[in-house]
C-alpha cells in the first residue's frame, strides 16, 4: 500500500472537485461522498502503515515518486512523497479523526443549503494537509502549507452573510500570512545555504546531521519558527483563533484536532535536527510554548463562548506541544498531537451539539442543567474533559503530564513549574465548563433536544480514543508511539534529576484534583448568581480575562490607530509631494508652452527680434564664461 499513498491525497480532492462542481446535483449525498472518499483515505493510509511496520526500523523510510512537478532545462523537480513514522502518524490523524469529523458533519449542515460547497472544501482541506505531511521536501510542504491556509479562509467564513464570520475568515487569513512570509523566508535562506529543499539533503538522514554554522542554523529555524507559531496559533499570532470559532463547528473541529494547528508542531518536530544545532532556537520554542500555555489557559477562564474557551484550550495544549519540542521531546509532543487530536475533536463536537440543541446558544451562562436533556452530550464532553484534565489513567496523563515528568528529570525546574501551573489551569478552565454548562439548574428556555444517532456515533469512537490512546500510546509493546517515531526523531533521552517518578505522579495528580476543585468552589451550582455577576463585581479582572489579557485590542488599536493615521500621512505625502511635483511638472510645462504662440506669429520683424535677443544672450553668456 505504501506504492499507493498518492491515492490518499487524490482521492479527497478528486471529491473535493466533484462536490464543488456538481454539489447541487448531488445534494444530501454531498456530504456522505465526502466521508466515502475520506474513509478510503484512511483505508489506504492504514495499510502504508501496516506495510511501514512490517519493514526493519532502519526501512522505515519509503520515497514514493508521483509525478515529475516543475522541469526547466536539464533541472527538475519531482513530486515525491514520503512514507516514515512521522509523516503516517500524522496522515492517520488527518484522515482518522477527518473522517469521523466528515461524518458528524452530514448531521450537523443538515440543514444548509449548499452541501457540496461546505463538504467540497472540507476534502480540499484535508488533501492539503496531507500534502502538508507526506511532502519530501519543503517546496511541496510549503505548497500544502498554503492550501490549508487558503481552506481555513474559505471554511471559516463559508456562512458569509454573517458579518462576524467574514471578519474571522480575514483576520485568520491575514494574521497567518505574517507566519507565512517568516516561513518563506527562512525557505529562501535554506536554499541559500543548501541549494535545495530535499529533506535527506537539509536535515540529514538516517542519524547523519546536516553541515551548518550554529549561526545560520538559528536564522532558519527561528524563521521556520515565526511560520509554526502562526499556523499554530502561538503568541503573538494567536488573535485569530478564537475569531475563527464564528465558522461552522466541525470546521472548529477540524482546524483544531486534525489538520491547520497541528501544522506548526509537525513543521517544528520535522525539523527537529536544525533547532537541535542551536541552543537560542531550542529554548525560544520552549519559552514560546510556555508562554503560549500559561497565557491561553487563563484567558479560556474568563470566556463565557463555550467554543472560545475551548479555542484558548487549543492554543494551551499546543503550547505544551512547543514545549516539549523546545526541551528535545520531539515524540512526546507528537504523543500529546495525537490525544489531543481525539480529546479536542470530541469537546468541539459536543460543543455543536448544544449549539444544534439549542439554536445556536453556547454562552455558559444561559445553559446551565443540560445533563437532563442532552445525556448523551454530557456524558461525552465529560470524557473529552477527563481526557484533557490529566487524570490517570486517561489520555492527558500519560501525554502531557509525561512532559512535565521528562522536563524535571531533565534538570528543567523552570519549564516543571511553570508548566505544573499551566497542567493545573488547564484541569480547572475544563472543569468549569462542565460544571456551568451541564450541571445545576436550567437556565436555558424550553428543552434542548439531544442530538441525532447519526451524530453521536462518531462521537462514541472519539471517546473511547480520547480517554484511551494516551495509554494505548506510551504502554503498550505494539502501541509505543515514541519507539515507533525514533527513526526520525531520535530517542527520547531521560534524565534522572529532581523528585522520584512515583513522586511527580503523585503531584501530577493533586494539582489536577487541586484544579477541579478550585472550579467545583468556584462554580458549583449554587454559586451560579455569583459567578455570572462576576464582571460586575470584579470588572477589573474580568475584563483582563474576558479580554484575554488585551493583545487584541492592542492589536486593533495599533492597526486601527497608529496604522491608520501613518497610512493617511503617507497618503499625505503621495497627494501633495509626490503627485504635487509630477503636477507641477506638468504644470511647468503647459505654462511654458503658453510663450510659444508669442514666436509663432508668422511675423518676421517678431523673428528677427528673437534672433537678436538670442544672439544677445549668448554674446553675455560668452563674455561671462571668458
Amino acid at each position: 500500500m505504501i506504492d499507493l499513498i498518492g491515492l490518499a491525497i487524490a482521492i479527497p480532492l478528486l471529491a473535493a472537485a466533484v462536490n464543488m462542481l456538481f454539489g447541487a446535483r448531488l445534494g444530501r449525498w454531498a456530504g456522505w461522498f465526502a466521508t466515502a472518499a475520506m474513509a478510503a483515505s484512511f483505508a489506504i493510509v492504514l495499510g502504508a502503515l501496516l506495510d511501514l511496520m512490517s519493514l526493519a526500523a532502519e526501512d522505515r523510510t519509503q520515497i514514493v515518486t508521483v509525478a515529475e512537478w516543475i522541469r526547466a532545462g536539464a533541472a527538475s523537480v519531482a513530486i515525491d512523497l514520503r512514507v516514515d513514522p512521522l509523516s503516517i502518524t500524522m496522515a492517520m490523524v488527518v484522515t482518522g479523526v477527518g473522517s469521523l469529523i466528515h461524518l458528524y458533519a452530514i448531521g450537523y449542515m443538515d440543514h444548509d443549503p449548499r452541501p457540496g460547497r461546505f463538504f467540497g472544501y472540507m476534502n480540499l482541506f484535508c488533501a492539503f494537509m496531507l500534502v502538508l505531511v507526506l511532502a519530501n521536501d519543503f517546496l511541496l510542504l510549503y505548497l500544502g502549507w498554503e492550501g490549508v491556509g487558503l481552506c481555513s479562509y474559505l471554511l471559516i467564513g463559508f456562512w458569509s452573510d454573517r458579518p462576524e464570520a467574514a471578519r474571522a475568515a480575514k483576520k485568520a487569513f491575514i494574521t497567518t500570512r505574517v507566519g507565512d512570509v517568516l516561513l518563506m523566508l527562512g525557505l529562501f535562506v535554506m536554499w541559500l545555504h543548501f541549494g535545495s529543499f530535499d529533506f535527506d539533503t537539509v536535515l540529514g538522514h538516517e542519524g547523519s546531521l546536516p553541515e551548518i554554522a550554529t549561526g545560520t542554523a538559528t536564522a532558519i529555524s527561528l524563521l521556520l519558527l515565526g511560520g509554526a507559531v502562526g499556523k499554530s496559533a502561538q503568541l503573538p499570532l494567536h488573535v485569530w483563533l478564537p475569531d475563527a470559532m464564528a465558522g461552522p463547528t466541525p470546521v472548529s473541529a477540524l482546524i483544531h484536532a486534525a489538520t491547520m494547528v497541528t501544522a506548526g508542531v509537525y513543521l517544528v518536530v520535522r525539523s527537529h535536527v536544525l533547532f537541535e544545532v542551536s541552543e537560542v532556537a531550542l529554548t525560544v520554542v520552549a519559552v514560546v510554548g510556555l508562554a503560549g500555555a500559561l497565557y491561553a489557559g487563563f484567558s479560556s477562564l474568563g470566556q463565557y463562548d463555550m467554543k472560545r474557551a475551548l479555542a484558548y484550550s487549543t492554543m494551551s495544549q499546543l503550547g505544551f506541544m512547543f514545549l516539549a519540542a523546545g526541551l528535545g521531546f520531539s515524540a512526546v509532543a507528537i504523543s500529546l498531537l495525537v490525544a489531543h487530536a481525539f480529546y479536542k475533536a470530541l469537546l468541539f463536537l459536543t460543543s455543536g451539539n448544544v449549539m444544534h440543541g439549542l439554536h445556536d446558544e453556547i454562552d455558559v451562562r444561559r445553559l446551565g442543567g443540560l445533563r437532563r436533556d442532552m445525556p448523551w452530550t454530557a456524558a461525552l464532553f465529560g470524557a473529552g474533559a477527563l481526557a484533557l484534565s490529566g487524570l490517570p489513567p486517561f489520555s492527558g496523563f500519560f501525554t502531557k503530564d509525561a512532559i512535565l515528568e521528562l522536563a524535571s528529570h531533565a534538570g528543567d525546574v523552570w519549564a516543571y513549574v511553570l508548566g505544573s501551573l499551566g497542567a493545573l489551569v488547564s484541569a480547572w478552565y475544563i472543569a468549569r465548563l462542565y460544571f456551568t454548562a451541564f450541571m445545576g439548574d436550567q437556565r436555558y428556555e424550553g428543552r434542548a433536544h439531544e442530538a441525532s444517532p447519526l451524530m453521536r456515533a462518531p462521537l462514541v469512537v472519539l471517546a473511547i480514543g480520547a480517554l484511551f490512546a494516551g495509554a494505548w500510546l506510551t504502554f503498550t509493546p505494539e502501541g509505543r508511539l515514541a519507539t515507533f517515531l525514533e527513526p526520525v526523531v531520535g530517542v527520547v533521552e531521560e534524565g534522572h534529576a529532581g523528585p522520584t517518578t512515583q513522586a511527580l505522579i503523585a503531584i501530577s495528580i493533586v494539582l489536577t484534583l487541586a484544579g477541579i476543585a478550585i472550579a467545583w468552589r468556584l462554580y458549583r451550582p449554587r454559586n451560579a448568581e455569583r459567578w455570572i455577576s462576576f464582571p460586575d463585581r470584579e470588572p477589573g479582572m474580568a475584563g483582563v480575562l474576558g479580554h484575554a489579557f488585551y493583545i487584541d485590542d492592542l492589536y486593533a488599536w495599533v492597526v486601527g490607530t497608529v496604522g491608520l493615521r501613518g497610512a493617511a500621512g503617507l497618503a499625505w505625502f503621495d497627494r501633495t509631494v509626490v503627485d504635487g511635483a509630477v503636477n507641477g511638472v506638468g504644470r511647468l510645462a503647459v505654462w511654458a508652452a503658453g510663450f510659444a504662440p508669442i514666436w509663432q506669429s508668422g511675423k518676421v520683424r517678431r523673428y528677427a527680434l528673437s534672433f537678436l535677443a538670442g544672439g544677445a544672450a549668448l554674446l553675455l553668456y560668452a563674455a561671462v564664461r571668458v
